[in-house]
């Protein structure tokens, strides 16, 4: 499937050449409060991401009420309520969401969030988000992955807890309907170790779908992500929290502040590492170039009319002055058109 190239989100373009497009995934760290929200989006500003994204799910769409949670849940939140029990408490409503995006435009960042079910979908579609991210726990759910295409904005999606073959079924899926996709790889869980990274899927994915690729990262800190760039992310989402010692699930997997403003920094250090991939001198190397690179000179004194031989011209730094040592195979063989004194430069003019 020929898959976009280019992808704009709000007022940023997403493609090989562009910066790396950074997503602070507040999620579910405003514990339910509007104004703790509010707070996390302020520090995705400070830190200088392109986009600050929440989650948006009515608990009795998403889940049965006697569900448990998962093994991470249940050693960072209260052991005795259910996950629906928990859930309900981090809902955002229809206005919260409002009211957030409005927040957002007046900041200048990006609003995101990520809808599980098809009622969140449409109330987040109707207030206008620009893209919609899908979390990892919906890439096997075919009819949403449906919904979610046929709304006809770009969507990234999180590769966690798959098989390559159930990626492909999803991609296969959106592709059909919707080919302004990126896919992220993520390993689903709060936090994760590092040998569970496994970066260099960014690579899989890119070669297996010809689609741009990002990461989502779950791991301890700064962590993988500016790894991640240089295997080829042009998409990064990392959890943050205003305080790691919260109640609630994400918080202790989470980057604070203050780290995520030197993941900000160290990413765009990664962008600058990497360059252009134009294998060419930099300005800096030009006037270096033309102090330690070689040119050809006489190896000793070379009678007008005598052939060029590899006993009687030499390289030497010249200060960029002469032929370049480069092309000695091509002057071999050639009569000098006038006498040279040892080390003189050649020249055939």
């Amino acid at each position: 499937m020929n898959f976009s190239k280019e992808i704009v989100i709000e007022n940023k373009l997403i493609n090989e050449k562009n910066k790396v497009f950074i997503i602070a995934e507040a999620g579910v760290n405003h514990n339910g409060d509007l104004e703790t929200a509010k707070r996390l989006v302020d520090s995705a500003v400070e830190a200088g991401v392109d986009a600050v994204k929440f989650q948006t799910f009515k608990t009795d769409k998403l889940i049965l009420n006697n569900i448990e949670k998962a093994p991470y849940q249940k050693k960072t939140t209260n052991a005795i309520e259910n996950q629906a029990e928990m859930l309900k408490k981090l809902e955002i409503t229809k206005e919260q969401n409002k009211e957030l995006i409005d927040y957002c435009k007046k900041k200048n960042i990006i609003f995101l969030s990520t809808p599980f079910e098809k009622d969140s979908l449409d109330e987040l579609d109707e207030l206008g988000v620009p893209a919609f991210k899908i979390a990892a726990t919906d890439l096997t759910n075919i009819q949403f992955l449906r919904q979610v295409a046929e709304k006809g904005k770009p969507i990234i999606l999180s590769a966690g807890m798959c098989y390559l073959e159930e990626v492909r079924l999803a991609v296969e899926t959106i592709g059909k309907i919707n080919k302004n996709l990126i896919l992220l790889q993520c390993t689903a869980n709060y936090p994760i170790q590092d040998d569970e990274a496994n970066i260099k899927v960014v690579q899989t994915l890119k070669n297996e779908f010809d689609i741009i690729t990002g990461y989502s990262d779950h791991s301890q800190g700064i962590g993988a992500s500016p790894y991640a760039v240089a295997l080829g992310a042009k998409v990064i989402e990392k959890h943050f929290t205003l305080d790691k010692n919260m109640i609630g699930p994400d918080h202790k997997a989470s980057v604070t502040p203050t780290e995520l403003k030197a993941l900000v920094q160290e990413i765009r250090k990664v962008e600058k590492y990497l360059g252009n991939g134009l294998k060419m001198p930099t300005c800096s190397e030009q006037m270096t170039r033309k102090s330690l690179q070689k040119c050809l000179v006489a190896a000793k004194d070379i009678k007008e009319g005598e052939v060029f031989s590899y006993e009687n011209i030499v390289a030497k730094r010249t200060g960029g002055k002469g032929i370049s040592a480069l092309y000695i195979d091509n002057i071999i063989g050639l009569k000098a058109k006038y006498f040279f004194k040892k080390d003189q430069i050649i020249n055939m003019y």
